[in-house]
């Protein structure tokens, strides 16, 4: 890289910042995966909620798009920051 185009400590810091702002989401959508699924398997198990055991199987089945939808998120964005940011 010549030396117009160096990034100075400011512009790296910022970029590392980003970097960890969409690792900090994805970890954001992986929490609400475990939280919805644990709900989903909880609704399902306790015989209490027999009643809303179709709505545990609704969370069960939701709960792994959101996990996709947050990888996919990461990765789209972590590949925008490199193409942005070639350093």
């Amino acid at each position: 890289m010549d030396e117009e185009n160096k990034l100075i400590t400011r512009d790296w810091l910022a970029i590392e910042r980003t970097k960890l702002a969409n690792e900090r989401t994805f970890l954001a959508y992986f929490r609400t995966f475990i939280v919805i699924l644990g709900t989903g398997v909880t609704l399902l198990k306790i015989e209490f909620f027999s009643d809303l055991k179709f709505f545990g199987v609704i969370l069960i089945c939701i709960s792994p798009i959101l996990l996709f939808i947050g990888i996919y998120r990461l990765f789209r964005v972590k590949r925008t920051i490199r193409k942005h940011y070639k350093y």
